[in-house]
């Protein structure tokens, strides 16, 4: 498993406006998206391309096109919806699916309870979205997911990590496959109800309200 922070001026200002309290609703979510835009960039480096030639207004020319399959692009629902239109506005082509999974806030542990995912995923580069990356529960369920359906290329993006998140997926992962976590923070540590301190609180009320 491999962990990439995105060290960007841009990176740091977004996210300090989006750990503020008073930041309201609406400046949050067009700030989520506008981070989103910025980790994809970093998060799809290693995208599957092909070289291609093409014929310029003066000359013929190798380019380079985005390889098939697609990728497929998979947000953690709720949360991770608010991340969605910051990483398809970077790759369009890419197709999207959603993965339900609800977080017990008493064991901590990730319950599936909805999915929309092709059967076969294999040969497909995946990006999974979710905004936090706390005990870990919810992002190894949904790797496991993606391995169960052939994934053998998954990159997670996330707002922030805690430690305890990132040492549950090495642990739970190792080395079966190629998983990559792209994050704005590592933050400090878990507080005893398990959210990331000092985090940004619960990114899914923060972008939508309470429900």
């Amino acid at each position: 498993m491999r962990v990439h922070v995105a060290n960007h001026p841009l990176v740091a200002h977004k996210l300090t406006v989006l750990r503020e309290t008073g930041t309201p609703s609406p400046t949050f979510r067009q700030l989520t998206e506008e981070l989103v835009t910025l980790l994809a960039y970093e998060a799809t480096r290693e995208i599957a391309v092909e070289e291609v030639e093409i014929t310029t207004p003066v000359a013929t020319a190798v380019g380079t096109h985005l390889a098939s399959p697609n990728a497929i692009v998979v947000p953690i629902l709720r949360a991770g919806l608010g991340m969605l239109e910051g990483m398809t506005r970077l790759l369009p082509t890419a197709e999207v699916g959603f993965l339900g999974l609800q977080r017990n806030e008493e064991t901590f542990e990730a319950v599936t309870y909805a999915n929309r995912l092709p059967d076969d995923l294999a040969g497909r580069q995946c990006y999974v979205l979710d905004p936090m990356l706390a005990t870990g529960g919810t992002l190894v369920a949904a790797i496991e997911y993606l391995f169960e359906r052939g994934a053998r290329h998954v990159t997670c993006i996330t707002l922030l990590c805690a430690p305890e998140g990132l040492k549950a997926v090495e642990d739970a992962i190792g080395d079966r496959a190629d998983v990559t976590i792209v994050t704005a923070s590592i933050d400090e540590k878990l507080n005893e109800k398990g959210y990331i301190v000092p985090g940004l609180g619960d990114a899914g009320d923060r972008l939508y309200g309470v429900v």
